[in-house]
């Protein structure tokens, strides 16, 4: 935690690019903004839910295609 306290006849700007020059420097931004979009890791299992339910969704397709219920764009477009 940075602590930063004013000090005797210190101007509040100056104590505020003091307390931003402290900030940088431990680089407490850098990490808050880089965990900001982080996104965590799938499990196996969801992994291959995902992998198992495109296979489906293509097979489906193609077999809609087969049977002539969807047209070629419509087949080319999802895949």
């Amino acid at each position: 935690m940075i602590e930063a306290k004013r000090r005797d006849k210190e101007s509040t700007g100056a104590f505020l690019r003091r307390f931003s020059r402290k900030i940088q420097q431990s680089h407490i931004l850098a990490k808050a903004r880089k965990a900001r979009f982080l996104e965590p890791r799938k499990s196996k299992r969801k992994i291959r839910e995902s992998a198992l339910r495109r296979s489906n969704i293509a097979s489906e397709k193609e077999r809609l295609f087969k049977l002539g219920k969807i047209n070629e764009n419509e087949f080319k477009r999802g895949s």
